[in-house]
């Protein structure tokens, strides 16, 4: 059986797009941006902050389950503070090796630790060994830092360690988000080990995911871009997968869960930057939808809330009942599986 997991996209992907994005379906899984870890020992609410879901038994309110995601250098801390996360209520631990950003690796945490494989190892393990036997534990990894050299060391360190599973990003550190993305060199690691391989980059269409299966060897896949381009995509790839016809979102539906999602983030913000992460998602709507595009030139100068209320009604019509009901029921949609 084929399983999609929402990626953890640092300052995009919170607790309230894995909310809307699971409700739409077609998700198996997600992961929560990283807590960082130093040297100290975090308090129960750093944990959930970014993962509100540890109160729901690590599952979104449509039911599907979130590992928490820890970001170090240290095997020390990390496992302190692996353990901490348990005890506040992850069932599953998520190890970042894979975060490009310059003022991570700058401050010994992310990719910048595949250059050196035998700390991937005692992190992994460090962790594996802190955390009871019943929480699993993952790591994502990409393909190296300079180059896409040592992937299959990195991998082999992560399965030596004790995870039980491994994402591979098909880039390198240095590759950043450039397309293509390397999916054979994840063909490479899924014959060389025997943990489950998740591959994930540049997957934004039903047919990236078939090549992205052919080459890497991977039926899992992790969505993180194509997703927030397409929300639809998992559900499309498991039609598709399954032999049944399916209709795609609308600009409408799309807007519809735009709207909604405007209504989440607005009380989170200070007016100025309230419409901030709609135009963040328009960004990579765009790809898939000319509408985003002509949305996003309206809307990009507008600070104000009621402004772009204005502008969503031109879109959508006058809100027929309070936005906030769609909280607690699944996105309007024609052709959920």
């Amino acid at each position: 059986m084929t399983h999609l997991h929402l990626a953890p996209m640092e300052g995009v992907v919170d607790h309230q797009v894995r909310d809307l994005m699971t409700r739409i379906g077609g998700i198996d899984g997600c992961v929560t941006e990283f807590v960082r870890v130093v040297a100290q020992r975090l308090p129960r609410r750093a944990f959930h902050r970014l993962a509100p879901e540890l109160a729901n038994n690590c599952l979104t309110p449509a039911g599907i389950p979130v590992k928490l995601q820890l970001l170090g250098g240290q095997p020390a801390p990390m496992a302190d503070n692996a353990a901490r996360a348990v005890i506040a209520g992850a069932n599953a631990i998520d190890l970042n090796f894979g975060c490009p950003a310059k003022t991570v690796n700058k401050s010994d945490g992310g990719a910048c630790l595949l250059r050196q494989p035998e700390r991937v190892y005692d992190i992994v393990k460090a962790v594996r060994d802190a955390v009871p036997a019943t929480i699993s534990v993952s790591a994502k990894i990409r393909l190296g830092f300079d180059a896409r050299d040592n992937y299959l060391e990195n991998a082999r360190a992560v399965e030596a360690a004790g995870a039980d599973t491994l994402v591979v990003h098909a880039r390198s550190k240095a590759d950043g988000y450039r397309p293509p993305a390397y999916w054979e060199c994840i063909g490479e690691i899924n014959q060389q080990i025997q943990i489950p391989v998740i591959a994930n980059g540049e997957i934004w269409s039903v047919a990236d995911y078939l090549r992205c299966r052919e080459q890497s060897g991977c039926a899992d896949v992790m969505l993180g871009r194509g997703l927030l381009a397409c929300p639809d995509l998992g559900l499309q790839i498991k039609a598709h997968l399954a032999g049944k016809e399916y209709t795609p979102m609308s600009w409408l539906e799309v807007c519809t869960l735009l709207r909604h999602y405007f209504e989440l983030c607005r009380p989170n913000y200070p007016e100025k930057f309230a419409g901030n992460r709609i135009k963040q998602w328009l960004m990579y709507l765009r790809r898939q939808y000319p509408e985003a595009n002509l949305f996003f030139e309206t809307i990009k100068r507008v600070q104000q809330s009621d402004v772009l209320l204005t502008h969503f009604d031109a879109q959508l019509g006058p809100p027929n009942g309070d936005y906030a009901a769609l909280n607690a029921a699944p996105i309007p949609q024609q052709s959920l599986l």
